[in-house]
């Protein structure tokens, strides 16, 4: 009796076992017939022929997003990598609804300054190019944070490179900075003008720029440098805008404080220094809009060749003084804002606007967006229809 029983239990054990294993296969075989991602390679993983997958770091940043909204629009494959330490999450969204087809835009949560983590996004993405926008960038929070700038900004771009190098990516467009230069004794600056920064921002980008040509060197890397100006304005069609983080207010561009004093956030407009040796006493700024200078970027990447480095300035060649900029954003916004006048602010230099000739001659760029005032009100439209940012 005792024998039988055993015997009936190992059956029952045995058809429970095999049961299981059918049962097993038929979700394996369901998965390979209804899963796309078993039936054919990621989109992302894979060169396509006539397709080009560009890497945007700091994509879902001011400029990364524009950047990345052109791609788009032009049919490139997107990958957009940040740590929304500066970025917007929001910015992203908007992306993704206007470009939901398979292939199109993915976004990777990472920080630049993993290298484990930016190798592996290297290893599982069939990458053909790169731009390079990710970095902190405001002048004065460099001369108080200098170490997290030269981190971000300068060790981030060598983690970058290195991925490249190991996962065979030979194009990269980087995006650096009119702050290189710091004060040149004549203006415009051009592409030879000397490269002598003044503060820890200006002093990062200039090293990371020296990095990627001491790379390039030894490498048949295509490699574009874009050193722009002071960048306003947003996407015409409303889109997307600028949306900085509350505490960083301080240390941000012009417009936004412009703006904040506009929408009453901040009791008026703080203009730091008057007694710079310029026309009004006023900083004197090189203003180049946002959809200009990501065409400057995509004409970049169009153009790049193995073995060769173009730089390149990109503004509009016409300086314009923080009073001047003070009066326009008036107009564009209809609002009298106080203005507040100070003592200069750590790091700045009193004139810096571009020749972008070169630019011009081997690229076919120029800035089409070069009325201030209608710039700041496509921003303005903006700001008052996103009151609390994305």
């Amino acid at each position: 009796m005792d024998f039988l029983d055993s015997r009936r239990k190992s059956n029952s054990a045995g058809k429970v076992i095999a049961v299981a294993f059918f049962i097993a296969v038929c979700i394996v075989m369901l998965k390979q017939v209804y899963s796309p991602s078993y039936t054919s390679p990621d989109m992302f993983s894979q060169h396509e022929l006539g397709v080009t997958h560009v890497l945007v770091t700091g994509g879902a940043g001011y400029i990364g997003s524009h950047a990345a909204l052109r791609l788009l629009k032009d049919s490139y494959r997107v990958t957009i990598v940040d740590n929304l330490s500066r970025g917007n999450l929001g910015a992203v969204k908007v992306l993704q609804e206007l470009f939901p087809e398979p292939g199109r835009l993915q976004f990777i949560y990472a920080d630049l300054g993993d290298a484990k983590a930016v190798n592996k996004i290297f290893a599982e993405n069939a990458f053909d190019a790169v731009m390079h926008f990710a970095a902190v960038a405001y002048v004065g929070e460099s001369t108080i944070e200098p170490l997290r700038y030269y981190h971000n900004i300068t060790s981030n771009t060598l983690v970058v490179l290195e991925a490249m190098a190991a996962h065979n990516v030979k194009t990269l467009i980087y995006s650096s900075t009119c702050a290189t230069y710091g004060e040149p004794i004549k203006m415009p600056i051009r592409e030879e003008t000397p490269q002598l920064p003044i503060n820890p921002y200006g002093k990062a980008k200039k090293m990371a720029e020296d990095i990627i040509i001491d790379f390039s060197n030894t490498t048949d890397m295509a490699v574009m440098i874009l050193r722009y100006f002071n960048v306003i304005g947003s996407d015409p069609e409303g889109r997307l805008g600028e949306a900085p983080r509350p505490e960083l207010r301080e240390h941000g561009r012009i417009s936004g404080a412009c703006f904040d004093a506009a929408r009453g956030i901040t009791p008026g407009l703080k203009v730091k220094g008057t007694d710079y040796k310029t026309a009004d006493g006023t900083c004197v700024r090189d203003y180049i809009d946002v959809t200009d200078l990501v065409d400057a970027h995509v004409k970049a990447l169009a153009h790049a060749k193995p073995r060769k480095v173009g730089i390149y300035n990109v503004g509009t060649g016409k300086g314009r003084s923080v009073k001047e900029f003070v009066d326009a954003c008036k107009k564009a916004t209809g609002v009298d804002i106080k203005v507040e006048y100070l003592d200069r602010r750590p790091g700045d230099y009193a004139e810096v606007f571009s020749d972008p000739s070169k630019i011009k001659q081997e690229l076919s760029w120029t800035a089409q967006y070069t009325d201030l005032q209608k710039s700041l009100q496509i921003a303005w439209k903006w700001q008052k229809s996103h009151l609390n940012g994305y």
